[in-house]
């Protein structure tokens, strides 16, 4: 005579498939309703607006042209992008593409006197500073066709870069 595996009443076995059915659905379930949950909280941030939609009247969208009507004459002038500065403290990338179309805008500030802009004034709302005094802060606005994101480093000499650039 061989041994063989025990066998499991047939009523056991069917409260065990019913328990397995019954976690399964539970945890289906719970994703499901989380990520429900985060999808309903993401037309929210989508509704918002940001503050920042150019830098020195230069917007997405604009062609390399009425960008530099608008900035002057860059320091480094290219068919992908221009680099501008204005003064020790201040400077600028604009990123065009193949239509010499603005697709990025990006500002880096090297000092922490009032023109530098606050993250209050770039999203409305203030980011929760780090231990070492630095900020970031990235939002998508889908529906307005871009992303903005501010970041401050942290020290007594902070970099603040704000970039606006196109979603492709």
């Amino acid at each position: 005579m061989t041994a063989s595996a025990p066998l499991i009443p047939v009523n056991k076995t069917r409260a065990l498939v019913s328990f397995i059915v019954a976690a399964t659905s539970l945890l289906v379930l719970s994703g499901a309703s989380a990520s429900a949950q985060r999808k309903a909280a993401a037309p929210a941030a989508e509704e918002e607006s940001a503050m920042f939609k150019e830098y020195r009247g230069v917007q997405l969208g604009m062609t390399s042209d009425e960008v530099r009507k608008k900035l002057g004459s860059p320091k480094d002038k290219g068919d992908e992008q221009d680099f501008f500065v204005f003064g020790d403290n201040e400077s600028a990338q604009i990123v065009y593409d193949s239509a010499h179309k603005v697709i990025t805008i990006s500002a880096d500030f090297l000092t922490t006197d009032a023109s530098v802009p606050t993250c209050k004034q770039v999203f409305g709302s203030e980011a929760q500073a780090k231990a070492d005094g630095s900020v970031y802060k990235m939002v998508r606005f889908p529906k307005a066709g871009f992303w903005l994101s501010y970041n401050r480093t942290g020290g007594t000499s902070p970099m603040t870069s704000i970039t606006l650039q196109k979603i492709q």
